[in-house]
């Protein structure tokens, strides 16, 4: 239906401009060489008609011209942010102020001559304001945007599905720190169907437990659908989308993806890497601190017992396969860092007894 009402503008448009220009044409050219009244009629007529015919046929080309342009702009403006949107409406309206100014002063006296003169001051009027707005608009995108894209880089927050399957998103936002303005792109979103449809059982397992944090998460705050999509990307990749968005936005990229956090620092992004915020929180154990742990496994060494601290975190114990099962004290030796998070290692008290 729209696709026929702009069809239709288009032939009324195109055949009433050349039905205009047809008789312009007459005026201008047959009229004054034709004395007789009948034939100037019908060469009016003709003119006319003809020129409407013209109009008529060149319409379907004009359409196919506008719509391709069309699709190249709503392209261009969907790769821009909100911001660079507004700077560069703003430019454009200064830029056109300024060649209607620059008209008013100096180019009025270029009609003296007459009708040729008042044209001749119509194109430079057109090429000065196509001049001025494109101008305009380039520097106010570049520039007006500065403010509002300082402001969304301590606010908005790109959401990676990684953070969603996760889940501790959920008690982040209940704590209060999680500010701003939070972002899930579409693409997204469609990653997380695709998981929950999956045939296998562990990956639909945790695609619809994202569905459900996600769910969650929109009743305790606002959550932004962005309906941005970077269809030059090779293979779709949801990574590199991620990154993209995130810098067009100028906002900052929540995940616990440790490659995709590499990638994103390279590309100049700040990331929020949940796992780097859980180990920041874990509370400090020190070499030579004791503690009581349930050793629950054997280690890698056949010598080794491991438990759990009640934020997760591997306690190795040295001497400990004996002690699996058991409640025991036990006394830290060393702490290590490491890119999964913190492991400690740690030997039986000496002298304590099994628990």
């Amino acid at each position: 239906m729209p696709g026929a009402i702009l069809r239709t503008m288009f032939i009324v448009v195109f055949a009433v401009t050349g039905f205009l220009l047809g008789r312009e044409a007459y005026l201008s050219v047959f009229s004054l060489h034709v004395a007789n009244e009948g034939v100037q009629l019908v060469l009016s007529m003709g003119s006319s008609v003809a020129g409407a015919l013209i109009g008529v046929l060149l319409a379907p080309l004009a359409q196919g011209f506008f719509e391709d342009e069309l699709s190249l702009a709503e392209g261009a403006v969907e790769r821009l942010s909100a911001s660079e949107i507004l700077g560069g409406a703003s430019g454009l309206i200064v830029g056109l102020g300024i060649s209607l100014l620059v008209k008013s002063i100096a180019f009025d006296f270029v009609a003296f001559a007459g009708r040729p003169g008042h044209y001749l001051s119509i194109v430079l009027y057109l090429i000065l304001s196509m001049f001025f707005a494109y101008l305009g608009a380039r520097i106010g995108a570049k520039t007006g945007m500065m403010p509002l894209r300082e402001r969304a880089r301590g606010s908005a927050k790109v959401v990676d599905t990684s953070v969603i399957v996760d889940g501790r998103i959920l008690e982040i936002a209940e704590s209060g720190f999680l500010e701003g303005q939070v972002i899930v792109p579409r693409f997204v979103l469609r990653e997380l169907q695709t998981i929950a449809d999956s045939v296998d059982s562990l990956k639909r397992t945790r695609g619809r437990r994202g569905l459900e944090v996600l769910n969650r998460l929109q009743d305790l705050r606002p959550i932004e659908i962005s309906e941005r999509d970077y269809a030059d990307l090779a293979g779709g990749n949801v990574d590199a989308k991620l990154v993209r968005l995130a810098k067009d936005l100028g906002a900052k990229l929540l995940t616990n993806d440790y490659n995709l956090n590499r990638v994103a620092s390279v590309e100049g992004v700040e990331v929020m890497n949940i796992n780097e915020l859980a180990n920041a929180v874990k509370p400090v154990v020190l070499p030579g601190e004791e503690l009581n742990v349930h050793v629950v496994r054997e280690g890698k060494e056949a010598h080794q017992g491991v438990a759990y601290l009640d934020d997760g975190t591997m306690i190795v114990v040295e001497q400990g396969r004996r002690l699996i099962g058991e409640q025991s004290d036990v006394v830290v030796t060393s702490v290590l860092q490491t890119v999964a998070g913190r492991m400690i290692f740690a030997r039986p008290k000496a002298g304590s007894p099994v628990r």
